[in-house]
């Protein structure tokens, strides 16, 4: 079956924020950074923990999902450049899958901005989705660290096209989707999420422009915004909420 008519893997939304929405601490600063990570873990109630193992376990034990994706914006600032960004030599833009797992780690990466460290187990393997114009260095380097990838699209990576060409090239059924705003803004956008669950602790964060768990484009000047159905809730002794959500299909007339 070809990816244009294999059916795309059901895509569950996992997210941890505040009660304003907000997922980190400000812009500028990275979760991956060990000084503000651990700001941010001091914030959480006691209870935050539990709901999160909880919600995890659920999602697992119902969906199984093979497929953790991420966004690069989860590891390099906003304004990063690729280090491979000069022209590199020409390639032929096909898949490079040097390995099958069980599960992968996959990252969506088409500027090619990230230096690899870690690039899976044995039973997970760091898979990137890139496009066309990707600079060619990088895709060289990756072919150094054993990394594989997929090509879906053009001058940026088509999150439809790479969902369904990962149902049909790697089998995936189910993906988890647990980036950042920039990643879970676009899958909303292009109507690509069915399900989510959101953590919601009573903090407070703020801040013009701290990341939320669902950024990106804004919607279309004529655009409506997406209806969910509550399908669950769990409270913890503290306050914070495990909220699992459906997707409201629009009706077809």
């Amino acid at each position: 079956m070809d990816a244009a008519s294999s059916p795309r893997p059901r895509v569950v939304l996992t997210t941890l924020a505040g009660v304003d929405g907000r997922i980190t601490l400000r812009r500028d600063q990275r979760l991956l950074d060990p000084a503000v990570g651990g700001r941010w873990r001091e914030a959480w109630p006691d209870d935050v923990e539990g709901l999160l193992r909880r919600r995890d376990a659920w999602v697992e034990d119902r969906h199984h999902p093979t497929v953790r994706l991420e966004g690069s914006g989860t590891f390099v600032p906003d304004g990063a450049v690729s280090p491979w960004a000069e022209p590199g030599g020409p390639w032929d833009h096909r898949d490079h899958l040097p390995r099958r797992a069980p599960r992968w780690f996959v990252v969506v990466d088409g500027r090619g901005r990230m230096e690899w460290t870690r690039t899976g187990d044995d039973e997970t393997a760091l898979l990137l989705l890139v496009c066309r114009s990707t600079p060619p260095g990088y895709l060289a380097r990756l072919r150094e660290l054993g990394v594989g990838w997929l090509v879906c699209g053009e001058r940026r990576v088509e999150l439809g096209t790479a969902l369904r060409r990962l149902g049909a090239e790697l089998g995936v059924r189910c993906v988890r989707a647990d980036g950042g705003g920039g990643i879970n803004g676009a899958l909303v956008r292009a109507g690509l999420v069915d399900e989510l669950h959101v953590v919601t602790m009573p903090i407070l964060v703020g801040g013009a422009g701290t990341p939320t768990f669902l950024d990106g484009d804004p919607m279309a000047p004529d655009g409506v915004p997406v209806r969910l159905r509550v399908v669950a809730t769990q409270g913890g002794a503290e306050g914070s909420v495990w909220t699992h959500y459906e997707v409201v299909r629009p009706s077809r007339v």
